[in-house]
């Protein structure tokens, strides 16, 4: 849905409204925070969900856990589209690189620790997820706020979020429904994801007995595919720490 701010801060840089800029992306985080929380709901239940489906009970509770632990990354992850398309809009790129950079940095100390050092297994992983992201978002934050360019498109907070949300979702809807079908039909995700969900029989096969470890051999496959599919150096990198 952030892709919408594309064309509403492309168009307002584009005619040097610039407080416009901060408006739109202001409007465009109170829209995406609304959206994520029945996504939030989604992913708090989906341990239920996957029962309900047929899977096996130990290996829900496992991923209902892990999804858990990644709805604080929800949030931090709309925030970060919105600050990051309001940034590029103004041709600001070499402060989005260093960030991701400090971020990722950040993101495998942290994976590290957390995974490793303390033991959690999964359950880290999926903590130190949503950790990296709101990282992520207060480096960007911090540079909006401080930056001159961030000073002259971001004025503060206004009541005008709340007006022309419509126009908003009037762009951010069938971006939403280009970006599923160029998943669905360009790269086939959903569909080796499905193929991979429905054809394992024995998912408790792919958890080590301790539940401390696990295997995700079948997370690994949809990342090759992914690999195969020529996806970005960074979608590579994390399929090769995964």
């Amino acid at each position: 849905m952030g892709s919408a701010l594309d064309t509403l801060c492309g168009q307002s840089y584009g005619a040097k409204q610039y407080d416009m800029l901060g408006t739109h992306a202001q409007r465009a985080i109170f829209v995406l925070m609304l959206s994520s929380v029945p996504l939030a709901f989604v992913l708090a239940f989906t341990g239920q969900i996957l029962t309900a489906l047929g899977q096996n009970p130990e290996i829900s509770y496992g991923a209902g856990t892990y999804a858990r632990l990644l709805i604080p990354g929800l949030f931090a992850y709309g925030l970060l589209q919105c600050l990051t398309k309001f940034l590029q809009a103004q041709n600001i790129v070499h402060p989005l690189v260093v960030c991701s950079g400090v971020t990722l940095i950040f993101h495998i100390l942290l994976c590290w620790f957390l995974v490793q050092s303390s033991g959690l297994g999964y359950r880290g992983a999926a903590l130190a997820t949503s950790v990296s992201y709101w990282f992520n978002v207060i480096l960007l934050a911090l540079y909006v706020k401080f930056s001159e360019a961030g000073r002259r498109s971001w004025q503060g907070w206004s009541r005008a979020v709340l007006k022309d949300v419509n126009l908003f979702l009037s762009l951010a809807i069938p971006s939403t429904f280009m970006t599923c079908s160029a998943w669905s039909t360009g790269h086939s995700r959903w569909w080796f994801s499905l193929q991979v969900f429905f054809q394992i029989q024995n998912w408790k096969l792919q958890f080590y007995p301790s539940g401390k470890k696990t295997g995700l051999e079948a997370l690994s496959c949809t990342k090759l595919l992914r690999i195969f599919n020529k996806q970005t150096i960074f979608d590579r990198f994390n399929s090769i720490v995964i």
